[in-house]
């Protein structure tokens, strides 16, 4: 591609641009375009996972990540890993997709609040809890509660627990 026809592209018309996205053509957006916080911050409130194709340094803008998470909770893998740490950050997106707590900073698998609000929501998400809360029988109840297959990522010594396949076999 010729310098002329880069400058074209670049000097897209903010109709040309809103196109681009509302056709979900996020990746031929100008990189210049996804520097722009005001557009960004407007498009993650539509499709967080957008985060990915924004420029770096709006990856670590919390009130970006913030806003992504909110609307798309797998939008923490595309965050900076300094936000993978933040724990308002974690906690929105877990609460949006209990998944999502796979992308988190070890550190906030390990805390209590952020790791139940993520198996309350997708009972799997016990997968990517540290071990230690895979012991924890509040955690793994509120896990085979949502889904009852969650009882695989459960520490051995609560496989067998009474309470936990009272409810585990209710399901069945």
């Amino acid at each position: 591609m010729t310098k002329k026809k880069d400058k074209k592209k670049n000097k897209m018309d903010k109709k040309e641009i809103l196109n681009l996205i509302q056709e979900h053509r996020f990746d031929e957006v100008p990189t210049i375009y996804w520097k722009d916080k005001a557009l960004v911050l407007a498009v993650v409130k539509q499709w967080g996972g957008v985060l990915q194709f924004t420029d770096q340094t709006l990856k670590k803008d919390k009130k970006i990540v913030l806003t992504a998470v909110k609307q798309d909770g797998y939008a923490l893998y595309c965050a900076d890993e300094t936000l993978k740490k933040d724990k308002d950050i974690v906690l929105t997106a877990v609460k949006q997709v209990g998944r999502a707590l796979q992308y988190a900073d070890e550190t906030l698998k390990k805390d209590k609040e952020i790791v139940l609000t993520a198996v309350k929501q997708t009972g799997w998400a016990l997968e990517y809890a540290d071990e230690t809360l895979k012991k924890d029988k509040k955690i793994v109840l509120a896990a085979i509660k949502q889904d009852g297959f969650a009882l695989e990522y459960a520490d051995e010594s609560l496989k067998k627990d009474p309470d936990i396949l009272a409810i585990v076999n209710k399901d069945k």
